[in-house]
């Protein structure tokens, strides 16, 4: 029996022409070849599986042929192509710098390049995996390489460029590889695949190909571990098995489910995802892939970024024209922020389904508005109306002042004149030192009636003479005493903030039945108005007097700040001294000494 050999390995390439997406690379090393105008040093860089490698094996074979073709291509026939095909030629030597990266491996190879071939023009000297010399090495390696003998090249390959030493980088012609693309995969997958008789779905290839993310190697890897788990046969479904990747089918109905506000169908599908035993974090990524492609298929010119196999895509254009462009970039939002919480969440279930439910009622939640061409998120809230309030007319009684004073009689209902005035607007005065003032009138008793008012004020008239009553004068000292006893039914209440409020307060007396709460700030005016019905109460029963009424005005401190004192830094302190003794700059200069501030 045969032994088998790994597909990366079998059809590695041999010849330039053969090299898979890096036409830009192999037809400038041809030429090069053409021309006799090599370089003496090279730096191949790019990510893995991409033919770094392969294209410099390929280089040394065709720099040896004895007879090159027209094309730049190696004859494959010579002694020279046939002893590197067997790897018995003398005039190429690998290293691989991941394991041989010290000093004295450099050395070494610098004794090497001393000694000119023996056969063949050319002693190439490739290094592998460049980026892990050490610094030392690199030193080591400078002069050589700057200066070889006219028959060695150096081919340098490595996946991380910024790793290495600038003065290598100067020394050397890069060459930028790049990644594979899927169509480039697909047709060389399908061209193996003919030649070894398997047969195998573009679908399934396709899959692969994007598996892979542009790296050959690793796709050439996926289609043998395949080939071994179904005999030959390359499905759609078996290879969405074997590489644990969901169907995209799934990620239709979550769509539908989502625009359709579906949430319990969405949370049962999750549900049969998960039995099946795939993971939420694959869930979240395959479905914002998902998104991304819907989200590109919207627009005819970026259709052409859509990675998906064939049978899909018209699948994805007809999906992309019936929702929303809003939904789609608020779901991409979710979902990423939904896969960087992934790890660090404890009940990541629970995450997934949170993130499902969000996005099942996401169609509801924003909406993408246009503001003057610039395309913004805005949140949509359900409409509220403010609390309708009736403009209740304000009533005054204007009575004949002279006659009430003159006649100490009760005033007649046909002398009395009612004035009806619609409510206005006050704009808060100005005092002095930033004063808002708000004032806050004793609520008089609703009355049918000017008739019922006349009645009722001889009705209280009476009764007050009946029992005694007598008002109490409104003095400052009074009026404190009648604010302390206040503050105690405070205490006792255990509003210890409201009481706070209540001591910083200071009273003033306007007039006989008016007095002016001063206070420093709108937290406190706050306070001393959410108990105005208690201290308005307890006022008026305080004094005996219902016409009592009391503003509250807020005056602002002005707080002289002194700026705290700052801590000097050298270069400051430095500055600070040359500015009072101009004597030390001259000193310094005269020494030419530098500071390190």
């Amino acid at each position: 029996m045969d032994k088998f050999i790994v597909s990366a390995r079998k059809y590695r390439p041999q010849n330039f022409s053969t090299v898979v997406g890096q036409a830009h690379i192999t037809t400038t090393l041809k030429n090069a070849i053409k021309n006799n105008q090599l370089a003496h040093a090279f730096l191949f860089c790019g990510p893995r599986g991409v033919g770094k490698t392969t294209c410099a094996r390929i280089l040394a074979k065709t720099i040896n042929c004895e007879n090159q073709t027209k094309d730049g291509e190696a004859c494959n026939t010579c002694h020279s192509c046939v002893s590197f095909d067997a790897g018995t030629s003398l005039n190429i030597h690998e290293l691989d710098a991941a394991s041989n990266n010290s000093v004295d491996d450099i050395r070494s190879l610098v004794e090497q390049v001393r000694f000119a071939p023996q056969a063949g023009k050319y002693k190439v000297y490739i290094v592998d995996e460049v980026h892990m010399l050490s610094a030392s090495a690199f030193n080591a390696f400078l002069k050589t390489l700057e200066e070889p003998p006219p028959y060695a090249i150096f081919i340098l390959a490595t996946t991380e460029k910024h790793k290495i030493l600038p003065t290598i980088l100067s020394r050397c012609q890069i060459f930028d590889f790049k990644r594979i693309t899927n169509n480039d995969t697909v047709e060389h997958l399908q061209e193996i695949c003919d030649k070894e008789e398997i047969k195998a779905d573009k679908a399934a290839l396709h899959i692969i190909a994007q598996k892979s993310e542009g790296c050959m190697r690793d796709s050439l890897s996926i289609l043998d571990k395949i080939v071994s788990f179904t005999n030959g046969q390359l499905t759609y479904s078996n290879t969405l098995e074997h590489l644990n990747i969901l169907d995209e089918d799934y990620y239709f109905k979550f769509l539908d489910f989502m625009q359709q506000q579906n949430m319990s169908d969405a949370m049962l599908l999750y549900d049969e995802i998960n039995r099946k035993g795939f993971e939420g974090d694959t869930v979240l990524e395959g479905f914002a892939e998902f998104i991304r492609n819907i989200l590109v298929s919207k627009d005819a010119k970026a259709a052409i970024l859509l990675e998906v196999a064939e049978d899909f895509k018209q699948k994805y254009l007809q999906a992309a024209q019936k929702i929303n462009g809003g939904w789609l970039i608020g779901a991409l939002n979710l979902l990423n922020e939904a896969e960087i919480n992934y790890k660090q969440a404890r009940n990541k279930r629970l995450l997934v389904e949170l993130t499902i439910i969000k996005l099942s009622y996401l169609q509801q939640a924003i909406e993408l508005v246009n503001n003057d061409g610039v395309v913004s998120k805005k949140k949509v809230v359900e409409a509220t109306k403010p609390v309708a309030f009736r403009a209740v007319p304000i009533i005054r009684v204007k009575e004949e002042m002279q006659a009430a004073t003159q006649k100490p009689q009760a005033v007649k209902p046909q002398e009395a004149k009612l004035i009806i005035e619609e409510p206005e607007v006050k704009t808060t005065a100005k005092r002095p030192a930033a004063v808002t003032q708000q004032s806050t009138e004793i609520p008089q008793p609703k009355t049918g009636g000017i008739a019922s008012l006349a009645k009722i004020r001889q009705q209280v008239t009476e009764q007050n003479k009946n029992t005694g009553v007598v008002a109490k004068e409104l003095t400052e000292e009074e009026l404190y005493v009648a604010w302390g006893i206040f503050i105690e039914r405070l205490i006792s209440r255990k509003n210890h903030s409201a009481v706070t409020n209540f001591k910083m307060a200071t009273l003033k007396i306007i007039d006989n039945n008016t007095i002016e709460i001063v206070t420093e700030n709108n937290i406190q005016q706050k306070f001393i108005e959410q108990e105005r019905a208690d201290l308005v109460e307890h006022l008026q029963t305080h004094f005996c007097n219902r016409q009592l009424v009391y503003t509250v005005i807020i005056i602002e401190k002005e707080y002289d700040y002194q700026p705290s004192e700052k801590t000097l830094t050298s270069k400051e302190q430095y500055l600070k001294i040359i500015e009072e003794y101009p004597l030390v700059k001259e000193l310094k200069d005269r020494l030419k000494l530098e500071l390190d501030y």
